[in-house]
């Protein structure tokens, strides 16, 4: 485990990368398909990373309350899966319904869009408006695996109500911090 952040590299306001992804079951999803024209909530997730762990019922509590509200929610898998086999398409689904994670979860085999998207770690979090620019880039909260915190999701909640209330995305905005994506051989990010 690499203790990484992330770069916050995509420009706020712009519009974000798409994508075109299948689940653990094979449906494609586009991040359109994802947003519905709502808000989209993007979060770099896998299965084994211990920050991912920390925050996942978390996660799945936050996506329960938010998607009746008009948001979205997806989670896509870059990890290399034959290097961190906890992380293979397979295992995705139980990880997911442990979770209560009532989203697509998506698996980037190549880790194409994990480039496009300046993804760094697990979890990275991207929030897009419903017109798919980037709002907000950065933590789920300042909890941390092995600390007394629990997961809350604060920043995350601090952004969707905004979002809600029709009002500006809370800054700064502080970068996540999690494991560093396991990028094939070969295939990590050029500086």
């Amino acid at each position: 485990m690499a203790r990484t952040a992330s770069t916050q590299r995509l420009v706020l306001g712009s519009i974000a990368p798409d994508f075109s992804l299948p689940d653990s079951h094979g449906k494609i999803w586009s991040r359109e398909s994802c947003a519905q024209g709502k808000p989209l909530v993007v979060v770099f997730a896998c299965n084994h990373c211990p920050y991912v762990i920390h925050i996942r019922e978390a996660l799945g509590r936050i996506a329960s309350e938010y998607i009746p509200k008009g948001i979205s929610f997806v989670a896509i898998n870059s990890n290399d899966a034959e290097q961190y086999p906890d992380d293979a398409p397979d295992k995705m689904p139980t990880f997911a319904r442990e979770a209560k994670w009532e989203f697509p979860y998506l698996v980037d085999s190549t880790q194409n869009i994990a480039h496009a998207w300046h993804a760094a770690c697990t979890p990275d979090l991207f929030v897009l408006d419903a017109a798919a620019r980037l709002v907000y880039s950065g933590q789920f909260d300042s909890s941390r695996p092995k600390s007394d915190a629990i997961a809350t999701g604060g920043d995350l909640r601090a952004v969707l109500e905004a979002i809600l209330a029709r009002k500006s995305v809370p800054s700064p905005q502080t970068p996540s911090l999690g494991c560093n994506i396991k990028w094939k051989p070969g295939n990590e990010p050029k500086s």
